[in-house]
């Protein structure tokens, strides 16, 4: 058996044909969702999932799902109750533009720091939002300068002028550790 970051490789090379067989990871299991990125070894971002995403999510191991859509944006399906069925915890902090604050970036950083353990799907509708809140983890938590932050935040799928501002400032009132 061989490990390499993102999953394991399984190999049966006995005999005369050989048989490699790579195990799902949760960045698998999501990787359709618009702008699906692997921010880090426990942590998936994106848009919005689809069912069969999270029942995939889920089976390769995915524990925690952390949406700041507003609740009262259209959704193709109750995705609370959907998680709940799968069983997976859901986390809601409704992230709405023109009404950020450090408060609610706090209530976010929360989330991400007490799951960092464990297999999370990060997500709002196009990953904009999470690109934004996710800076000041990338910066004071991990340690990332500010340029590979930024330039992450924006794999995960940040365009908003706001959004990037929101987590920027929040680094520079709290200072790297």
């Amino acid at each position: 058996m061989l490990a390499f970051p993102g999953g394991t490789l399984l190999a049966n090379i006995a005999g005369p044909t050989s048989q490699v067989t790579r195990t799902m990871t949760t960045f698998d299991a999501v990787a359709g969702i618009a702008n699906a990125c692997q921010a880090t070894p426990t942590l998936v971002t994106g848009g919005q999932p689809d069912l069969k995403q999270l029942a995939a999510f889920k089976a390769a191991g995915g524990a925690v799902v952390l949406d700041i859509r507003d609740p009262m944006e259209a959704r193709p399906f109750d995705e609370p109750a959907k998680l709940k069925e799968l069983g997976l915890e859901y986390i809601n902090v409704p992230v709405v533009a023109g009404r950020v604050d450090d408060a609610l970036l706090e209530r976010i950083l929360d989330a991400v720091r007490k799951n960092k353990d464990k297999q999370m799907l990060f997500h709002c509708g196009s990953g904009n939002r999470v690109g934004g809140a996710l800076l000041p983890y990338f910066m004071l938590d991990l340690g990332m300068e500010e340029e590979a932050a930024i330039e992450l935040a924006m794999r995960i799928g940040l365009r908003s002028p706001e959004m990037m501002q929101w987590g920027l400032g929040f680094v520079a009132s709290h200072g790297k550790p």
